[in-house]
């Protein structure tokens, strides 16, 4: 067992560190190289006990949190899900790279570093990006009736293993083949639903009406229905070039396509005549397997 460094971890990132230790087989002073090295081997191997390191040493552990970079964008967790993705044991050896003076090596350094060695680059987005994509990651949780402005209404309630809120699907009528069925994604807002204009609701009701089948998802977040920005809740950075604000978009992208579209698939549906404002843009529902056949904007 490796104990946490410390009690209270107050690192900027969360980074959980353990006590650092040293394999003791073949040690001096541990320090070089290749013993740096022994010691990460011996921590990787299933048959090494406890008790065959030394504590403190020169190799710092780290716990990735459960549920990988889908929970936090680190590279402690990305390192993990590599393994996992590749099919091999879920551990992983992070490094910085850095330059002569002991500075950090940032963006185009550590591009041009890859291509001087014929290195391959992905980011910690990346690796969100595709296991968003390939892992089902929504379950649906209830299935109850509503009465809606547009009429009954199925409703079913789903979640996932790293928000703690639930998400709605409506669904009027039948969706039958599940083919060119008009939609609507609404990330919930509460102050705007409820106090302020809520004419893509109505026009998203309307339409339904005028079909006779459709499906609303209704996309929770933030507190209480408040949306992160108000809150201050913005997504992390990865830390791999990624500001805020690409962290954001790319949360935002996420919470309406690709949670969306698993919701979707989940119900049945594989084409949508998407009901959006025009400001509004779904170019990747395709990567999730939802093809969009019309846009109806407001």
């Amino acid at each position: 067992k490796l104990d946490p460094m410390v009690s209270a971890n107050d690192c900027p990132h969360g980074t959980a560190f353990t006590v650092s230790v040293d394999y003791k087989v073949g040690l001096t002073t541990g320090i070089s190289a290749a013993q740096r090295c022994n010691t990460v081997h011996a921590l990787a191997n299933g048959n090494v006990q406890g008790s065959d390191f030394v504590r403190p040493g020169h190799v710092f552990p780290l716990v990735a949190k459960e549920g990988g970079v889908l929970i936090r964008s680190g590279h402690t967790e990305a390192a993990v899900d590599i393994t996992r993705l590749a099919g091999e044991p879920p551990v992983g050896v992070i490094s910085e790279l850095v330059n002569d003076d002991g500075t950090v090596k940032r963006g185009q350094q550590v591009l041009d570093f890859a291509r001087e060695h014929k290195l391959i680059i992905i980011s910690v987005a990346d690796i969100i990006s595709y296991r968003q994509q390939r892992e089902r990651l929504v379950e649906r949780q209830n299935t109850f009736e509503v009465t809606t402005a547009a009429g009954p209404a199925a409703s079913h309630t789903y979640t996932t293993p790293f928000d703690p809120v639930q998400h709605m699907a409506l669904v009027f009528g039948e969706i039958g083949d599940g083919k060119n069925v008009p939609v609507r994604l609404h990330r919930e807002n509460l102050i705007s639903d409820v106090f302020g204009d809520r004419s893509e609701l109505a026009d998203a009701y309307n339409i339904f009406k005028q079909e006779g089948r459709g499906v609303l998802v209704y996309l929770r977040e933030g507190t209480a229905g408040v949306p992160a920005a108000v809150l201050g809740e913005m997504p992390t950075a990865t830390g791999e070039g990624e500001d805020t604000q690409s962290a954001q978009t790319r949360e935002e992208e996420w919470r309406e396509i690709g949670l969306g579209a698993q919701i979707l698939r989940d119900l049945g549906v594989t084409s949508i005549r998407l009901l959006s404002s025009s400001s509004r843009h779904y170019v990747g529902l395709s990567g999730f397997g939802i093809e969009i056949s019309e846009t109806i904007s407001g």
